[in-house]
């Protein structure tokens, strides 16, 4: 190969290089800051095929799709001087490349630093005007609408869009949690014992009532009994009175089995008698034939 040869590929080598690094490519999910001698000359964001100075410019390129704080909780004081523990996470995304990278050095660490120091110094006052009950019961919305409000237009100055700030968890710190676990359990407790207590005075109170009533429905019953008892009796003596009255010797008789029956019930059962008692009237009377 000539040296004339030599030089012309040379050439066409140098002119293809130059070629190459004069264009690049935006995707649509970058945005990209075109550098001349460590200056930002400018920004080109919209997608497709761009050129450059090769060699003397260079490209840099940044993601431009919503970007994420996900940060630890953190402890705010409220109105009254008590502390929460709030876990919160940010929406954002870069606005102004150019700008972000004047306020960042293009480093999202420190963009995320910066973002975070915001955030927590604007729920800190937040959390500052507010009790606890209303912190957590009612305006936690009011305060992310009041944070990214606020927030936003200090953002602003880095080249960032704050797209939304949401509060996750809203806690108490876990000492406090565990004296509110232990006085609501104590409370409950106490409700417990104190219904325990009514149910054994109503159970109480339901026997004796039963008690009460049982008793009366006994001695009713044993009045009852004792009436019909009593007018079994007289209906009973009537009758003797009255076959007494019709017929002596027969109730005598009758008497005298009842008697009979009564005595010798069992086979051990034993009677001391005279001879002529008149209780062997009858036997004496059937053993004579009469």
């Amino acid at each position: 190969m000539s040296g004339k040869q030599l030089f012309l590929l040379v050439i066409v080598l140098l002119a293809a290089f130059l070629a190459l690094d004069s264009v690049f490519v935006v995707d649509q999910r970058e945005k990209v800051l075109v550098f001349q001698l460590g200056q930002i000359k400018r920004s080109d964001s919209e997608p497709g095929l761009h050129f450059k100075l090769p060699l003397v410019q260079n490209v840099r390129s940044f993601d431009s799709r919503v970007l994420t704080l996900d940060a630890d909780a953190e402890e705010y004081l409220t109105l009254e001087k008590k502390n929460v523990k709030v876990d919160f996470y940010v929406k954002w995304r870069i606005a102004d490349v150019a700008q972000y990278y004047r306020a960042t050095s293009g480093l999202e660490s420190n963009a995320l630093s910066r973002l975070s120091s915001i955030i927590n110094q604007g729920l800190r006052d937040e959390f500052g005007n507010r009790t606890i009950r209303q912190a957590v019961s009612g305006e936690r919305n009011d305060i992310m609408r009041s944070m990214e409000a606020n927030a936003a237009e200090k953002i602003a100055e880095f080249g960032i869009d704050l797209v939304d700030v949401r509060i996750k968890r809203i806690d108490l710190p876990d000492d406090v949690s565990d004296s509110v676990y232990n006085r609501m359990r104590s409370e409950r407790q106490r409700v417990a014992a104190d219904f325990r207590a009514r149910g054994a005075e109503e159970a109480e109170k339901i026997r004796a009532a039963a008690e009460r009533e049982r008793q009366v429905l006994l001695a009713d019953a044993y009045r009852q009994a004792e009436e019909h008892r009593g007018q079994g009796d007289a209906e009973a003596a009537a009758i003797y009175a009255n076959v007494y009255g019709e017929d002596t010797e027969f109730y005598n008789f009758y008497r005298s089995l009842d008697v009979y029956r009564t005595g010798f019930q069992g086979r051990s059962d034993v009677l001391v008698l005279e001879p002529d008692s008149e209780l062997f009237r009858y036997f004496k009377n059937g053993a004579d034939g009469r």
